[in-house]
């Protein structure tokens, strides 16, 4: 499955002034979204959303990728465990 991200914030036409539209664009600055995420998240139909990523795209503003899985659900958290480890190593440095 593919995961889509904007290059640049583009300029909409008049029929994509819509908020899902917006919102779909405002997701896909700040990171890769999968095309059901955008269906999801926006409301708007499937060949819709198809349509528009065709338009960002012919405009070269999407740069695509490989969506990646992680391995299992710990991987997730790595993030999360290693905020704890500092903080309590800072904690315990402290005493």
């Amino acid at each position: 499955m593919k995961e889509y991200r904007l290059s640049a914030w583009p300029e909409l036409s008049a029929p994509y002034h819509r908020t899902a539209y917006r919102r779909m664009i405002c997701d896909m600055s700040h990171r890769y979204v999968s095309l059901p995420h955008l269906v999801s998240a926006s409301g708007v139909g499937k060949q819709q959303v198809r349509q528009f990523m065709a338009m960002l795209d012919e405009r070269g503003l999407l740069l695509e990728r490989e969506a990646t899985q992680p391995d299992s659900i710990f991987d997730s958290l790595k993030p999360i465990g290693g905020w704890i480890m500092r903080t309590l190593s800072a904690e315990l440095g402290r005493r």
